[in-house]
């Protein structure tokens, strides 16, 4: 696989601007209603330089991860690693070099919620051969779906409602956001912005 600088080069080129803006209108949009994340998310810019962090655990393989992946605008390889390995096909143990923009709007959004808590991880990258079996057994399975492009994640918070998590993810204005209360989790994208409840 080698060391991934190139392809977290070109991540780079291609996500910065629009997960900056996202970050940026994250802040910006949850102002008035959640006053005191969005004093929490400025003072962590503010404070700590452009630092972006994600936390995240994995019910299926019991791993933790907590890493800030970003730092003065630059992407941290090894911590880039340790995302693509922590977010692979549990199932096949396959792993890709997840779309960055994915990773920023789960770590702007947590930082809105205003909470230490991880997410749990339910589900990241898919293989085709993962995202056939999905979709044959259920019908909210897409068969295109972007897990099997590293763009999309299904996340879970026991702190947090379904709404309240998909509240935040489209405060960022970055990408898809599906809302299941009854699975209890919210499935986040990069693709086109657009919402659902499943």
């Amino acid at each position: 696989m080698g060391d991934g600088t190139g392809a977290i080069d070109m991540m780079k080129k291609t996500s910065a601007g629009i997960s900056r803006r996202g970050l940026l209108g994250a802040f910006a949009a949850s102002a008035v209603a959640a006053a005191p994340s969005y004093s929490n998310a400025a003072g962590f810019l503010r404070g700590a330089g452009d630092i972006r962090r994600i936390a995240m655990h994995s019910g299926r393989t019991g791993e933790r991860l907590d890493t800030i992946y970003w730092i003065e605008g630059e992407y941290i390889a090894e911590a880039v690693r340790e995302i693509n390995v922590h977010m692979r096909d549990w199932r096949t143990g396959e792993a890709v070099q997840m779309d960055l923009r994915t990773i920023d709007i789960m770590s702007a959004a947590l930082n809105l919620m205003d909470t230490t808590e991880p997410y749990l991880l339910l589900s990241g990258y898919r293989s085709p051969k993962t995202n056939s079996m999905l979709s044959s057994r259920s019908s909210g399975v897409a068969r295109n779906s972007l897990h099997m492009r590293g763009q999309a994640a299904d996340l879970r918070l026991t702190s947090r409602t379904p709404t309240q998590m998909a509240n935040a993810a489209l405060a960022c204005r970055a990408g898809g956001v599906g809302r299941y209360p009854r699975s209890n989790f919210v499935h986040m994208d990069c693709g086109p912005i657009r919402s659902w409840r499943g």
